[in-house]
Parts: C-alpha cells; sequence; structure tokens
C-alpha cells in the first residue's frame, strides 16, 4: 500500500511539474510576442512561400523547378514543401540521393561544367546553398534576403545573380570571395531571370504590376540590368493586363527573352469567359538588341484556353520553346523559326489573319500559333519548372510529387513519368490545393482559382464580377484568413468564405463542382498563413515600427481594424466611395500581410499606404491622420506593412 502510493506521489508530481512548464513556456512565448510588438497570428511552423507548412504537416515533396547536368544523365529537382533537393537518374526512373535543406526550395541552377548546383531556399531570413554535384554535399551558404528566388550563375562561374522576390532587389555574389560584389533595386517581386550568352545583360521580370489598379496600363515589367554597372539600363512593359510571371528564357543566341504569363481582360465585365474574355495566356518576347518588347502571342487555342503558364526552357539548337501550363497540366512545344517567321511577316506589314495586321495586334488573336505549336498532355498535375536535356524535356509535376521526362525526338512526342515521393492518399488540405490551381475544373480551361489570386494573394487587378452588379469593378483581395474574417467581397454581398468558393466555380470558372471540391478549397485556405513581413527587423518591429504602433492606436485605427485579424468585419462608410452604381459602404479589411497585397482600397486607387493615410483620407474618416507630420505617415505606414 505505502509502495502504491508512493509510485502515484511520482506520477503526480511529474504531471504537476509537466503542466508547470507547460504553463512556463506559454508566459515566455506571450512575453516574447509582447516584447516584439507582434500579434498571436505570427506563431507558426516554418512555412513555405505560398504560406502552408512544411514537413511532417505537410508531407509532399512538391518538385518545383529543376536542372540538368550538361551530359544528360542526372537531373536535380528541387522539391519544395519536401525541403530538399533530389538527384534524379532518367534513364532509370530513380532517385539516387537527396539533400536535405532548412527551408523550402525555390530555384536551381547548375553552373556550365555541371559541377556546381545553386539552390535558393528560405523566407525572410533567405539562403543560396552550393551544393558540390560530387559529394552530394552543400559546400557552403550564402546570406541572402526575403525569398531568394532566380539564381543564375556567369558563363565562367565566378558571379552568381539571385532575386530577392520580397525585398524588390537583386544581389550579385562573389563566388570566389562568398561575398556580395553589389546589389540593385529592381521592380514589384522580380520572380524571374535570364542572361545573356556574352554575361552583359541580365533580364529581371517583376512578378506582379505595380501600378494603382485605377490606371490606364496596368501590367508587370521586364528589367535589363547591365552586369558590369548593375545599373538598369531599360524596363520594358508587358501588355496591359500582364499579370502572374514565374519564369523567362533567353534565346541560345541572346537575341530574344521570352516571358510566359497570363493577361487578364480586366477592362470588360465578366459576363462570359469563353474565347479568353477574362484570363488569356500568353507568352511575351522582348528583343534584346533593341532592348524593347517585340510582340506577345497568345497560348491557347480559339475555344480551349492553356491556364497559367510557368516554366520556360528555350531548346540548345534554337529550334523549340517549351512551356509548361500548370493549370492545364500540358507543354506547349512551339517551333521558334516558325514563330519568328509569322511575327516577321507581320512586321512587314502582311496581314497574317483577320486579326494580327500589326504586332501589337497579335496579342489578341488566339490562333496566331497554328502549326506552330503542339500541345502535349503530361501524366502529371500541376506541371511548374522546366529544363530542356539534350533532347529531352524533364517538366516538374508539383502535385504529383513526379517529374514528367519528355522525348522531342519521338513523333508523337512520348511521355513518361518518374515518382520522387511516396505517393501517400492527399489529406483534404492538399485536395483544396490542386483544385485551386486546377483550370480543368473551369469551362474550356481558360482559368483557374489561382489565375486571379497567384499564390492565394491577389493579381492587383479590377475585376467587375457582378457580385454587386454591373460596371462597379472592385480590387482582387487576397485569399488569407477569408474563412475567419466573415463577411467577403469588399461589399460583403457574401456571408461567408464557404459561400464565396461556391460561387466563384459557378459565376467565374462557370462550372460545377462536387461539395466534395468545394470543401477541400475551403480546407486549402483555412490552412494558409501570413508570410514574415519584409519591414520587419530580425523578426520584430522596427524603431519606425514601434513609433507607428502607438500611432496606431491614438490615430484610432484599431477601432476598425481591431482583434486578432485586424478587422471588425462590418461596412463603414470612410469617403472613399460611392462606387459607379452608389454603393459607399465598404467591409474593414484584415491588415495581416497587407504588405504584400498593394494597391489599396476598394478599387485599387492607392498605390501605397502612405497614399491611403493621406491623398485618400478624406475628412479623417479613414484614421485621424490629417495632422500627423511626414515623419508620423511614414512610422504608421511601417507598422501596418509589418503585420
Amino acid at each position: 500500500m505505502d509502495t502504491k502510493k508512493q509510485v502515484f506521489g511520482q506520477t503526480r508530481g511529474v504531471v504537476i511539474g509537466f503542466i508547470l512548464a507547460l504553463v512556463f513556456a506559454v508566459v515566455v512565448i506571450t512575453a516574447g510576442l509582447r516584447n516584439s510588438g507582434l500579434p498571436p497570428h505570427r506563431v507558426s511552423a516554418a512555412l513555405s512561400v505560398e504560406g502552408l507548412p512544411l514537413g511532417d504537416d505537410y508531407p509532399y515533396g512538391s518538385p518545383l523547378a529543376v536542372a540538368g547536368s550538361p551530359d544528360g544523365k542526372v537531373v536535380y529537382v528541387a522539391q519544395h514543401t519536401g525541403q530538399r533537393v533530389d538527384k534524379v537518374n532518367p534513364a532509370s526512373g530513380t532517385v539516387v540521393e537527396s539533400v536535405a535543406l532548412s527551408g523550402a526550395p525555390s530555384g536551381l541552377e547548375l553552373d556550365l561544367k555541371g559541377e556546381r548546383l545553386f539552390v535558393t531556399y528560405g523566407l525572410d531570413v533567405g539562403k543560396v546553398g552550393v551544393i558540390d554535384t560530387q559529394t552530394g554535399k552543400v559546400d557552403f551558404t550564402l546570406a541572402a534576403g526575403h525569398t531568394p528566388v532566380a539564381p543564375v550563375v556567369s558563363s565562367d562561374g565566378g558571379t552568381l545573380y539571385v532575386c530577392n522576390r520580397f525585398d524588390n532587389e537583386l544581389i550579385a555574389y562573389d563566388l570566389a570571395k562568398r561575398d556580395v560584389a553589389g546589389r540593385v533595386c529592381v521592380g514589384r517581386e522580380p520572380i524571374a531571370m535570364a542572361r545573356t550568352p556574352d554575361d552583359t545583360l541580365l533580364a529581371v521580370a517583376n512578378h506582379l504590376p505595380a501600378q494603382a489598379a485605377v490606371s490606364d496600363y496596368v501590367a508587370a515589367k521586364v528589367e535589363l540590368i547591365c552586369t558590369e554597372t548593375l545599373e538598369i539600363i531599360a524596363s520594358v512593359m508587358l501588355p496591359n493586363g500582364s499579370t502572374g510571371i514565374r519564369d523567362m528564357s533567353m534565346s541560345q543566341d541572346g537575341s530574344f527573352v521570352y516571358i510566359p504569363h497570363t493577361i487578364g481582360r480586366f477592362g470588360v465585365p465578366t459576363t462570359q469567359l469563353e474565347r479568353g474574355w477574362m484570363n488569356t495566356s500568353a507568352l511575351s518576347i522582348i528583343d534584346m538588341d533593341k532592348q524593347q518588347w517585340l510582340t506577345t502571342v497568345l497560348l491557347d487555342d480559339v475555344d480551349l484556353g492553356a491556364a497559367n503558364p510557368w516554366g520556360i526552357a528555350c531548346t540548345a539548337d534554337g529550334q523549340a520553346i517549351v512551356v509548361a501550363h500548370s493549370g492545364t497540366h500540358e507543354i506547349s512545344i512551339i517551333d521558334r523559326q516558325l514563330l519568328h517567321e509569322k511575327i516577321d511577316r507581320v512586321a512587314d506589314g502582311q496581314r497574317v489573319s483577320d486579326v494580327a495586321s500589326s504586332l501589337d495586334m497579335i496579342p489578341n488573336d488566339l490562333s496566331f500559333l497554328g502549326k506552330s505549336r503542339q500541345r502535349v498532355e503530361l501524366p502529371g498535375n500541376g506541371p511548374r519548372g522546366v529544363a530542356v536535356i539534350n533532347q529531352n524535356v524533364a517538366v516538374t509535376q508539383y502535385f504529383s510529387d513526379s517529374l514528367a521526362w519528355v522525348d522531342l525526338d519521338t513523333m508523337p512526342v512520348a511521355v513518361a513519368s518518374i515518382a520522387l515521393n511516396d505517393s501517400d492518399a492527399l489529406c483534404q488540405v492538399r485536395r483544396g490545393e490542386r483544385a485551386f490551381h486546377d483550370a480543368k475544373l473551369c469551362f474550356q480551361q481558360w482559368q483557374s482559382c489561382a489565375s486571379c489570386h497567384p499564390d492565394a494573394r491577389a493579381d492587383t487587378l479590377n475585376w467587375d464580377l457582378l457580385n454587386d452588379g454591373i460596371g462597379n469593378p472592385k480590387n482582387t483581395r487576397s485569399m488569407l484568413y477569408t474563412h475567419e474574417t466573415p463577411p467577403v467581397m469588399i461589399t460583403g454581398v457574401r456571408p461567408n468564405a464557404e459561400t464565396a468558393v461556391r460561387a466563384g466555380f459557378k459565376f467565374i470558372q462557370f462550372a460545377v463542382v462536387p461539395e466534395e471540391t468545394s470543401a477541400a478549397v475551403d480546407a486549402y485556405l483555412r490552412a494558409l498563413r501570413p508570410m514574415p513581413s519584409p519591414y520587419l527587423e530580425d523578426g520584430a518591429l522596427s524603431a519606425s515600427a514601434r513609433c507607428g504602433k502607438e500611432l496606431f492606436d491614438t490615430a484610432s485605427c484599431g477601432d476598425c481594424h481591431s482583434g486578432q485579424y485586424y478587422t471588425d468585419g462590418l461596412l463603414y462608410d470612410v469617403a472613399i466611395g460611392p462606387d459607379e452604381l452608389g454603393l459607399k459602404e465598404f467591409v474593414t479589411p484584415t491588415l495581416v500581410e497587407i504588405w504584400r497585397t498593394a494597391p489599396y482600397l476598394f478599387d485599387g486607387r492607392a498605390e501605397t499606404m502612405e497614399e491611403v493615410l493621406t491623398i485618400y483620407n478624406y475628412d479623417d474618416k479613414h484614421g485621424e491622420t490629417s495632422e500627423l507630420t511626414e515623419e508620423e505617415i511614414a512610422d504608421l505606414a511601417t507598422y501596418i506593412l509589418s503585420l
């Protein structure tokens, strides 16, 4: 009996000790958050670029980027949510070895000798890993900025260029010194890069437009940078509505650079979807000799969209351009010579079709590619990265955890698939993520949810979705925390996000999907978490942001932007209306991750947060800011953009 009491006493002591330790840990974490000035939503596991959890919480590889050895015997694959790089033998269809990383890889680059593999990974504290391909180990790492992407190495292997996506900068590394050689500020979210064969120029593509959504011209751009001076020598605007750039490729002779992207036809109501009246998929071409836009060809067919173009690569012989369509699970193989011959005829004044009578009319011709392109269906789901290896094409299939291997020498083109991960059953979140990106759920495959919501955020455009009448376009909103912050849509016409998801399939994609598909999309959107803000310093508020936090309270911003998600969920007239139909009241948006979703206000009229607080804050109805100094406005904006 005494022994039992003793055992019970020891067990009770262990339990009490555990509870006390747990309470102490919570107190410490809470105190840490209080000292950092950040809200509780910042506590989360390691995240991927889209804000999904990594590791055991999301046990998928998600192959994203790909590179091939010069002899074609080895293919390297960046497993995004798997946090590793796989070495694949395409002949045997097996993974030879893997290199573990401490973050989600976003890009790969192999030097011309095939000796060093450069991989970008991580979020706000990004890194570049330099892998020795002989040992299969990380030789050394280089410190990078927020979400490094698109590594490009010079032909002599001496300089590495990387884009820090959310710092809006390009960084150059001296690889011999293992140090930064220079930096240059570029446009919004630089996400893709290519160099000329002579190493004199870099082309950098921005993911999203940076203009106010009410501007006459809203489009992403490509910047050309001199490698010697690291100065921007030209900025090339793409066609109006261009958004969602993911990749780019330089021709083998350096004469042209090719950029796949989406064109949003946002100037008209979304009363019909067919023939690309909402989103069309495009390939823009920049003449590198003239340093200007040449033209843009459409990648869709007249009655069949090729939604969400992603990766691209040119063959070494200059004969073909290969584009991956992540929404329709296929690739386009374009005869480059035939394409340019047709473009040259238009430039010479020939009318090659009823639409394409001039270079600036080609972007409206859905039949322009014609016989110069073949569409090849892939065996997997969600193709993204593309690499041409001899006469083969390797394509990552993100949602299938596999690699497509395409033989260009066969006719018809032969396609095989290489498994990269154990094919476990998909969880509901993964099914929802896949459906969110799947244009085959849409009528004629013109678009997916991700067409207007890349990374489940916003494309920056104003759309007239007919939710609240016709003729009153509204700015696209981020999907982050939509399920936690009802009502949704900026006028609150949907009581909750569940209703909006189902209405989106019905009225925007003109499709009927099973209820389990909509429920899975709900689960995916609920799983999203905010990315760390680039305005933070070492994960905490800067001195400026701390001053802004005090102003946030004294200026009454927190009256409406309250609670964990910085919204009370109510509609207010803050004097920025009415819209074209007389609506004056709009839902208080969450401020979480608002640094990522410019432009601002219901119609995207404010290009910056400072404009929200000054130019468009009529009668101090949007916070008491009229008496603040320029420095105080900057502090307040910095705090808001740090959330």
